[in-house]
């Protein structure tokens, strides 16, 4: 890490989630080192212009913060095979953005030295700078080695969510509450949506927006608890 904090920031995953956060920490004033390939090359190019399109090897190697932001199923993978390379440095930190996992999935590159974050913010990302504005009222789920704990807090904050911390025996249960919550939701708008098409209403997605924005508000707020204040003395 430099004297001033700043980080020369990699991205391994260039999907919906990788440029995003990308673009977040470069505005946090972190120097980008480059990305992995993706399939819409023009989509990453327009959030991170001018940054180097590199192989995962190659963006390991040349940062000090790794965003590993790929599919579920390819993290353990990925992570083991740039081990076997060599690609893990001492003090590096390796951080990823998969809800169901905690550190451990990160073990391989620790064993090399590296530090193991496991950063996951809570919203439905679409792969553009809307993320941007969307991170600024999210948290994220933070799991991380106590001792640097404050490190993946800190990142987290400048992504512009609030960080939670989820202990790793948990990350199982918060992913399933993050899948039900986003599945659900989606589920219920597109039949509702669809019934309405049914009858004639145009623009059902529209018609529907109000009711069920402030419906999912009013259900998060009976969820939360209710601080009650202490009479005054």
């Amino acid at each position: 890490m430099n004297r001033d904090g700043r980080l020369g920031v990699g991205i391994i995953g260039a999907g919906r989630v990788g440029p995003v956060l990308g673009a977040a920490l470069a505005g946090a004033g972190h120097a980008l080192t480059g990305i992995t390939a993706g399939s819409d090359p023009d989509r990453v190019e327009a959030i991170l212009p001018g940054v180097p399109v590199l192989d995962a090897l190659e963006v390991a190697r040349r940062s000090e913060l790794v965003i590993v932001a790929v599919p579920h199923g390819e993290l353990p993978g990925l992570v083991e095979g740039l081990a076997e390379l060599d690609a893990w440095q001492m003090g590096q930190l390796v951080l990823h953005t998969d809800p169901a996992h905690g550190i451990e999935v990160l073990r391989p590159a620790a064993a090399r030295g590296a530090i193991p974050l496991a950063v996951h913010p809570a919203i439905a990302f679409t792969g553009t700078t809307l993320d941007l504005r969307q991170l600024a009222a999210s948290y994220a789920a933070v799991t991380a080695p106590a001792a640097v704990l404050p490190i993946a807090q800190a990142l987290a904050v400048e992504i512009g969510c609030e960080p939670i911390v989820v202990a790793e025996r948990d990350r199982a249960a918060y992913a399933e509450a993050i899948a039900t919550a986003a599945e659900f939701s989606r589920q219920i708008v597109h039949q509702a949506t669809g019934l309405l098409r049914g009858i004639g209403v145009e623009n059902p997605g529209g018609y529907l927006s109000a009711l069920v924005r402030s419906t999912v508000d009013q259900a998060l707020s009976e969820a939360s608890p209710t601080v009650i204040l202490p009479p005054d003395e």
